[in-house]
């Protein structure tokens, strides 16, 4: 074969897919798939729920004003 002369090039495979991971049982069972889309949604996840906590803590902690009287009531189990 000439070194000018053309010849077919292989297919190219796209191996810039990311990554994957997968889970399998004792008996090679496939049990779940993590892709990068999993990934991105647990962590949209995560921030949302820290998002939700702050502001949670945020509201819950204005409690009643302290210049109110704090109530004295007697238990109603009173221990010697």
């Amino acid at each position: 074969m000439n070194k000018f002369e053309s010849r077919q090039s292989e297919p190219k495979t796209n191996n810039n897919n990311g990554w994957i991971i997968h889970v399998y049982d004792k008996s090679r069972r496939l049990l779940f798939v993590l892709e990068p889309s999993h990934a991105w949604l647990f962590l949209l996840g995560c921030g949302v729920g820290l998002l939700l906590s702050v502001v949670w803590v945020n509201v819950a902690g204005h409690g009643p004003s302290p210049e109110s009287p704090p109530v004295k009531e007697s238990p109603l189990w009173q221990v010697d």
